[in-house]
């Protein structure tokens, strides 16, 4: 895809560039661009752009060995096919510099250099050694390209197109019956890896890439390269570009467009890379069979759900915010749904709607939104538009209002909300919604989670007064108004005595949470503090026991340049007043 086309539907075409075709480094798509090939399965036009680049490279060989033999002196001291060709080498890397030097793009020249090189040297090189060897400079390069998909997408792509080596055939009719067959293999070889990448598949990529390929490949991208000599010619193909993106919306509006699954163990990955290998090589039908039964595992692997009378929380990193996931042995729900970070970005959008298909969810029976703050409400839009809500709470668009005695139970799980104490108060709370924000109680086998948003002091007061020492006991207890100095009384500490409290708040974010002196009341009751800055996403499941840093994602998936979760606040005999002090005004 081209970066022009981005600037037809930004409408920004006083900023053309012509970088074409290495899609991840143009900084000009938005959200809603990605989501659209995405949901297509076009994406790895925007990922696999080697043929833009090669037919860069092939055009300015062709200029440049009709300009070299214009010279017999040049052509005496080199021949003019073997300058053609380090020129169009020369030419692909410029226009793969000029355009971002993304992974493609470096394999691709990669891959052309070491061609010409083996061609001037007379070698030949069968084509997985050309191919590791192109993969082995771009990761002694840029090490980190290993983590991108565009690498995987890139190699496997090439890999399977070499390893199917179909033959030209003769006629346009042939030529047709090779594209299909290309696509085909293409689709089949990657649909395994994308959903790894992704967690998703699109079931209309077939038709969507059967009109997209050709399009974007020998219309738009030679469009998009020759309006640098006639800018006119770059209208047309914003022209196409919008006809392109009208008809995949039209596609992705079709019932079962995208096939979302959830996370497979590693060893049902394994079998499916194999298994679409197998499906996209040109053997018989039992090596193709087996390599579909390869596949089963990945595409409906066992989901893990907490069994009757249990549920499960998820706090994921959300950066300052707040967004939790409760699941029963049925019923999903959401508690906020995260910050916004800008237009067209926001924690549910990157965060938690990955987190919820991961887990196989594809609605939600709840969505109860805390208050209307936009570092807990931020991404309320992306969570209903992705996902059929049944139940709205909260500051939730068209929500039932939280009030103090909502109570319901789910498969042995009872539900209830403390705060608001009516709807009176949850609207008219005053300039300060944090005082609004709804507190709900989980509990299920003796064991309970208190979410509370973001009540401060005299919220805390009132709660412990109404529900006394009993009432609000909680095993886990989400951490109010992310550690803030203004929340997280001392009385309301000792009242719901916590034996895990856990904060969501951003590495080092501006407003210093969780503040040293609210870590140190928690210290003080012997509980272990879980920030999800330093811990990354936390799960904690009713039906299991055991040390809460175990259940860190960062320590359930160790990278080296990540130093090991640990947990805040150790237990302290520092004595503390009874009653906590006037809370100082919120600073940032």
């Amino acid at each position: 895809m081209t970066c022009l086309a981005y600037e037809a539907l930004q409408r920004r075409r006083w900023r053309r560039t012509i970088c074409i075709g290495v899609g991840a480094d143009c900084k000009s798509p938005q959200a809603s661009d990605w989501a659209l090939y995405r949901d297509t399965g076009v994406a790895h036009l925007l990922s696999v752009s080697g043929l833009h680049v090669t037919m860069f490279a092939w055009l300015a060989g062709a200029i440049g060995a009709w300009a070299w033999r214009r010279s017999a002196r040049l052509c005496l001291a080199v021949p003019a096919p073997r300058a053609a060709m380090w020129i169009g080498v020369l030419a692909a890397t410029f226009y793969a510099v000029f355009s971002g030097w993304g992974v493609p793009a470096q394999r691709t020249v990669g891959l052309l250099a070491l061609l010409a090189l083996l061609r001037q040297l007379g070698a030949r090189w069968p084509w997985p050694m050309s191919l590791l060897a192109a993969a082995l400079g771009v990761c002694v390069a840029d090490p980190w390209a290993l983590t991108q998909a565009g690498f995987w997408l890139s190699f496997g792509a090439v890999a399977l197109l070499m390893a199917a080596d179909h033959r030209a055939e003769p006629g346009w009719r042939g030529a047709l019956r090779v594209a299909w067959r290309t696509q085909w293999l293409v689709t089949l070889g990657l649909a395994p890896l994308t959903l790894l990448l992704f967690q998703q598949l699109a079931v209309v990529g077939l038709l969507a890439n059967a009109a997209a390929i050709p399009l974007v490949s020998y219309v738009i991208t030679p469009l998009a390269m020759l309006g640098a000599i006639c800018p006119p010619l770059w209208q047309l193909g914003a022209w196409l570009v919008a006809a392109l993106n009208a008809g995949l919306e039209l596609l992705r509006t079709w019932p079962f467009a995208v096939w979302h699954l959830p996370w497979a163990p590693g060893w049902a990955q394994g079998l499916g890379l194999a298994g679409g290998v197998a499906l996209a090589m040109p053997w018989g039908w039992r090596p193709r069979l087996a390599g579909l039964a390869l596949c089963v595992p990945l595409f409906w692997p066992a989901l893990d759900r907490p069994a009757l009378g249990h549920f499960e929380l998820w706090l994921p990193d959300v950066g300052q915010g707040g967004a939790a996931v409760l699941r029963t042995h049925g019923h999903t729900m959401a508690f906020d749904a995260g910050p916004r970070w800008g237009p067209g970005s926001d924690a549910a959008q990157r965060v938690v709607l990955p987190l919820l298909r991961g887990l196989g969810e594809h609605r939600l029976d709840a969505l109860m939104v805390s208050h209307a703050d936009q570092d807990h409400a931020g991404g309320t839009a992306s969570l209903l538009q992705a996902l059929p809500v049944t139940w709205r709470l909260g500051a939730v668009p068209g929500g039932e209002a939280c009030r103090r005695g909502q109570r319901w139970e789910w498969d042995g799980v009872r539900f209830e909300v403390l705060w608001p104490k009516d709807a009176i108060q949850a609207a008219g709370a005053g300039a300060k919604r944090n005082a609004a924000s709804c507190v709900l109680r989980v509990e299920a086998a003796g064991r309970r989670v208190l979410l509370t948003g973001d009540i401060e002091a005299a919220q805390e007061a009132w709660l412990t007064r109404e529900e006394g020492v009993d009432g609000l006991r909680a095993e886990v207890l989400v951490v109010p108004h992310h550690g803030s100095r203004t929340s997280s009384s001392w009385s309301f500490v000792q009242a719901v005595g916590p034996r895990v409290a856990a904060v969501q708040s951003g590495f080092l974010n501006r407003f210093g949470h969780p503040r040293a002196e609210v870590l140190a009341r928690y210290a003080a009751i012997g509980a272990t503090v879980v920030n999800t800055a330093d811990c990354g996403a936390w799960r904690w499941r009713s039906d299991r026991s055991g040390p809460p840093m175990r259940d860190c994602e960062r320590a359930l998936r160790r990278r080296y340049w990540l130093t090991p979760p640990i947990a805040l606040g150790e237990p302290s005999e520092t004595a503390l007043p009874d009653e906590d002090p006037d809370p100082a005004p919120f600073r940032p």
